[in-house]
């Protein structure tokens, strides 16, 4: 059994989850800091792509990123390089599609932060800088970590616009969504249902992975609350 979708999978679902960690929670954190029209415009932009159908989001992916857009056209010329049909072109699939979870859900824990804190922080003569990782980032634990899992898990089942940016190169571009794809188009059964199986297995462990955190973070703030 070839074990490259896999790998596949998982390295792009990884790194899809590491590029929306940071860029969703840059995103949240300002946001939710901006006045409600502009902050209800934003949302309506950054929250798209959870809404629209994969294939769309693939298809624009494809008219920004192809040999024959503007953006294309310079990495081609300039390194040479075709960005299409390639097993990066499904990170920047997964990542864009997995964006808005991590960004609603961060935006949403950054929201209920209580600020009495910050300014506590602040009385006391710490950065922001300090105060966003050491007081923020802690009391926010919670709705980022679920983010992220859930990001990454999104990643990991993203076929739509991964087939249509990426396609399905065996040793390649393969992932799992994609073979599963194949071996079902080409009566490939049981083959399709052993990495079905893969899947709803990886799956499973992900969402057992987020009720695991959201009820330590719960204990771990009763407990905390009760020692004070």
């Amino acid at each position: 059994m070839d074990f490259f979708p896999l790998y596949n999978s998982l390295r792009i679902a990884i790194l899809s989850a590491v590029i929306v960690f940071f860029l969703g929670i840059f995103c949240a954190y300002y946001v939710a800091k901006l006045p409600r029209l502009i902050k209800g415009i934003l949302d309506v932009i950054l929250t798209l792509p959870l809404v629209l159908p994969p294939t769309v989001v693939g298809y624009f992916i494809l008219v920004f990123l192809s040999p024959r857009s503007v953006l294309g056209g310079w990495m081609m010329d300039m390194f040479n390089t075709r960005i299409i049909m390639t097993w990066y072109a499904a990170v920047i699939a997964s990542s864009v599609v997995a964006f808005p979870l991590m960004y609603r859900t961060a935006r949403g824990a950054f929201e209920s932060f209580d600020m009495t804190l910050k300014y506590s922080a602040q009385t006391l003569g710490l950065s922001n800088t300090y105060i966003f990782w050491r007081i923020t980032m802690p009391y926010c634990r919670q709705g980022i970590i679920a983010g992220t899992v859930l990001s990454f898990a999104r990643a990991l089942g993203e076929y739509g616009a991964t087939a249509m940016v990426a396609g399905y190169i065996p040793g390649k571009t393969a992932t799992i969504s994609t073979t599963v794809y194949q071996l079902w188009r080409t009566n490939d059964n049981a083959g399709a249902f052993k990495w079905v199986m893969i899947n709803l297995v990886i799956s499973t462990v992900v969402l057992l992975a987020v009720n695991f955190f959201e009820r330590t973070d719960v204990y771990g703030r009763r407990s905390t609350s009760a020692e004070n």
